[in-house]
């Protein structure tokens, strides 16, 4: 028992390194980003998509380097899905996310072929391999290069508007993202040890505590973001941080992660992906409909992940 309580608290110590250091590198790396006039939108799918996907990175990452392939896949799709339906679904309930003609044709589009790409690769041979690996890599590099192709024409394009812009000092931004970083990694550590040992004892599955602790906890910081940045106004933020986060999750976490040692990828995996696809598939609509996500497409966006949840319950 008393082992059990002690590997509890390592889980629970885990995800406060992750979220705080997550926390911190997001606003040491958007102070930095903004002292160069870069737009809401790119902030939100580029560094802070990767500051607050960096738990899963985290997590991912040591559980392939320890052999818990299992917990990488489920844990990437779970806080896709997760971040998808819950934290654009909760942002939804405070102001409606407007969605721009260039992110319904090229971005949100992107991310859902990801998801196609990782359940094709995943199913053929039921395992993700070194070589699926460096194709995720390769893609992520060139979403990297497009994105920063965007970010320098706004930068061309930007005209001065006196908006009142919080921006702490150089030193502070980059010991938030040092340190947030070092956080990150250890909360990653702390979180696979602490969820592989409950899992163990309860009997549980890898897949499910990935797919449900593991993929609710590393996407926490994505949800208070994106909540946060939808009541200050910054919609673009809030709906950039889920799509950037979404892609990089499988493009550079699983690419680095199958990279590293070659992932298990099991049935359920595929069940979830085409999950995950279909969820996709299911906002895309609501927003080509509508050209945002409003509060009656959120509302129904938290009651299909409540289905989903109480499914992988039962499973």
């Amino acid at each position: 028992m008393e082992e059990f309580i002690w590997k509890l608290v390592i889980l629970i110590a885990g995800f406060v390194f992750l979220i705080k250091g997550a926390d911190y590198f997001v606003e040491g790396s958007s102070s930095v980003a903004k002292r160069f006039h870069i737009p809401s939108m790119i902030i939100g799918l580029t560094i802070v998509a990767m500051g607050t996907s960096l738990p899963e990175c985290a997590v991912s990452l040591t559980a392939s380097l320890v052999g818990n392939n299992e917990l990488a896949v489920a844990n990437v799709v779970g806080s896709n899905i997760f971040n998808l339906m819950v934290v654009c679904g909760m942002s939804a309930l405070f102001v409606s996310l407007p969605i721009s003609r260039n992110t319904l044709k090229k971005e949100f589009p992107f991310s859902i072929l990801c998801a196609v790409i990782l359940g094709m690769l995943g199913k053929s041979g039921m395992i993700l391999s070194r070589e699926d690996g460096i194709i995720f890599l390769i893609l992520f590099v060139m979403y990297i290069i497009y994105m920063i192709i965007s970010a320098n024409q706004a930068m061309r394009s930007y005209v001065g508007q006196g908006e009142d812009i919080h921006l702490i000092p150089m030193w502070q931004s980059l010991l938030f993202i040092f340190g947030g970083m070092i956080a990150i990694k250890f909360g990653g550590d702390f979180v696979v040890d602490g969820a592989s040992s409950i899992a163990l004892k309860m009997g549980m599955s890898q897949n499910f505590i990935g797919l449900t602790i593991v993929a609710l906890g590393t996407s926490l910081p994505e949800l208070v973001t994106s909540i946060v940045a939808a009541r200050k106004g910054e919609v673009d933020m809030a709906l950039g941080n889920v799509i950037g986060s979404n892609i990089f999750n499988i493009l550079f976490v699983l690419g680095i992660a199958s990279f590293i040692s070659p992932v298990l990828f099991i049935f359920e995996n595929i069940i979830d992906t085409v999950i995950l696809i279909v969820f996709s598939l299911t906002v895309l609509i609501f927003a080509c409909l509508k050209k945002r996500i409003n509060r009656t497409a959120g509302i129904m966006m938290l009651g299909f992940y409540l289905i989903y949840l109480v499914y992988i319950v039962m499973r």
